[in-house]
């Protein structure tokens, strides 16, 4: 029994992170173009995670372009600026999504 409530314990530590990121992206209206592992409007994130994987740039990167939009990458929709995501919310978003497998 204690066993089980000690990877209970680990298995919620470890997922925290992960689902306050994903609060923060619902929060900020990412996931009406965005899903973890499909194709919406934009591109999932797990394949923006594995565009990117092996990138020093990536995360500061998709900071800005989080915050500032941008186009062309991933077809002819443009992403739209999020002037409401602070730099440090979008910091922490990227590298969310940079850490999805």
């Amino acid at each position: 029994m204690k066993r089980a409530l000690l990877i209970l314990a680990a298995t919620a530590t470890l997922s925290a992170p992960a689902l306050a990121d994903e609060a923060l992206a619902k929060a900020k209206n990412c996931m009406a173009c965005h899903a973890a592992d499909k194709k919406l409007v934009g591109p999932s994130y797990k394949d923006v995670a594995k565009k990117y994987a092996g990138d020093a740039k990536a995360a500061d990167m998709l900071a800005t372009k989080i915050q500032k939009g941008g186009s062309g990458v991933w077809g002819a929709i443009p992403m739209p600026a999020n002037p409401q995501v602070s730099e440090a919310e979008a910091k922490k978003l990227a590298a969310w999504v940079l850490s999805l497998k």
